[in-house]
């Protein structure tokens, strides 16, 4: 399974020019309790900002791009090795998980939503770090027993998102987490089906971004990212 970017820029790339990086190993096992130069311990909120960035430059590094495919213009970004590597993947949990500490702080979620198909990869590993539930969203008819439906429009016309309707409960703080944000009409789907539930969404957790699509202008949370563009 392989992830399209396709951008508006004329070089139509999202990953170009990382930085130096640091293996995934590397990351996972660094210590919270190194000292300063004055030999005191850094707060425990530098530390976790240290881990997060580096674990950034990280997973930048597993990423693959594929040039001018399937078509010329377009560069396939292949998030699939991010699982394949346990180093790797726990570099991503650990990662998504400090990046919701430092993004959401207090508001901890009751549950993670996350979307069909690639929010399936690694939302209920995320949830189950956070000791939290797991809720899926699927397209139309894939769920058993009474669900809610949201619709939502996509390049070449619309679909239709569903949610179980014992899902969530009313007030319930939600994060939705998918592998990408693009035009954000899938996520502003999920959210719609979170609200006929009556829960509450306290944010947005995606992987990566395509740049010049707008998707977070149809989102009314916080949006966050955990790879930004170079």
């Amino acid at each position: 399974m392989f992830l399209i970017h396709k951008l508006q820029s004329p070089s139509h790339r999202i990953v170009s020019c990382l930085p130096p990086l640091l293996c995934c190993a590397d990351i996972t096992t660094s210590s919270s309790t190194s000292q300063d130069a004055s030999g005191r311990q850094p707060s425990a909120a530098s530390s976790a900002a240290a881990q997060l960035a580096g674990a950034q430059i990280s997973l930048r590094k597993t990423l693959r791009e594929f040039p001018d495919f399937p078509i010329p213009g377009i560069d396939f970004v292949d998030i699939m090795p991010l699982f394949a590597n346990p180093d790797a993947h726990a570099t991503l949990l650990s990662a998504l998980e400090l990046q919701i500490s430092q993004s959401f702080g207090a508001s901890k979620p009751d549950v993670i939503v996350g979307l069909d198909a690639r929010g399936f990869l690694f939302g209920p590993g995320l949830a189950l770090r956070l000791g939290v539930g797991f809720a899926a969203v699927r397209k139309q008819g894939k769920l058993p027993g009474p669900c809610v439906t949201a619709e939502y429009v996509k390049e070449y016309g619309k679909d239709l998102f569903q949610m179980q309707q014992d899902a969530i409960k009313e007030g319930q703080k939600v994060l939705i987490v998918d592998d990408i944000i693009a035009t954000g009409g899938s996520a502003a789907a999920t959210a719609d089906l979170v609200h006929q539930l009556k829960g509450q969404v306290i944010g947005y957790l995606f992987i990566l971004e395509i740049p010049g699509l707008n998707g977070r202008e149809k989102l009314s949370a916080p949006t966050t990212i955990l790879i930004e563009n170079p």
